[in-house]
This record gives C-alpha cells, sequence and structure tokens, in this order.
C-alpha cells in the first residue's frame, strides 16, 4: 500500500518533494488504522483504483489511481461517503487545485484556510464544509 500511496500522492501533489512523498508512504500504515471507515475500490483486475477513509464525519482521505482519474470514481467514492458515512467537511492542500475543484464542484465550500499543514510544513490548507 506504501508504494501504491506514493504514486497516487506524486500524481496530485507536485508540491511536495521526493523526500516528502516517501514520507508520507512511511506513515501510511498508521494513517490508515486511524480512520473509522476505511473503502478500497478495485479495478477490473482486482488492484486497487481508489481509496477513501471517513473519520467522525470528516473525509480524511481520498486517493485516487492516476490512471482511474476522470472516470467518475472520485464522485462515487464522495457520494458514498456523504450518504453512508455523514461526511460534511474535509482539509484540502490549497496546492492541489484540481482537487479543491473538484470538491467545490461537488458541493464543498471553503470556510478557513491555515499556512501551514497538519506537520507544520508550508503548505496551505482550505478546510471545507458541504454547503
Amino acid at each position: 500500500m506504501r508504494e501504491l500511496l506514493g504514486g497516487f500522492v506524486r500524481a496530485t501533489h507536485l508540491f511536495l518533494s521526493d523526500g516528502e512523498v516517501r514520507s508520507i508512504r512511511e506513515y501510511v500504515p498508521q494513517a490508515l488504522l486511524g480512520v473509522a471507515h476505511l473503502l478500497v475500490a478495485k479495478d477490473e483486475a482486482g488492484a486497487p483504483a481508489a481509496f477513501m477513509g471517513v473519520e467522525d464525519g470528516a473525509l480524511e482521505m481520498l486517493f485516487i489511481d492516476p490512471e482511474e482519474r476522470g472516470k467518475g470514481l472520485g464522485r462515487r467514492l464522495l457520494r458514498l461517503g456523504i450518504e453512508s458515512y455523514g461526511v460534511r467537511r474535509l482539509a484540502v492542500n490549497e496546492q492541489n487545485p484540481r482537487a479543491a475543484g473538484f470538491y467545490e464542484h461537488m458541493g464543498f465550500e471553503a470556510y478557513a484556510r491555515s499556512e501551514t499543514d497538519e506537520q507544520g510544513n508550508p503548505y496551505p490548507i482550505l478546510y471545507m464544509r458541504l454547503a
């Protein structure tokens, strides 16, 4: 899963260095254990194509395989999160405008912003909630 996530992260988080992507891969197992609901979508061959983590009404993570992007998988997963798991809020890197735009398209709006990410790195975070 670490290598898989590395590819997923690299496709959308172009602002991260290779070292930062490697660091993310290292704490993935712990992060996955920290969510109440982890959903994995598989492609036709049975390989993971996307995954989503939800905790207490918050979307904690949503990653789509670069090969599967643009096919509606993210929309279906997020709708499932909203309808079945009560997703009402999320945080997204401001430097990932495609993701922020996707969430806006799905009905979320930014209500707060921080200058740094959760680890204190200089990557602004937008906090969004379902409008």
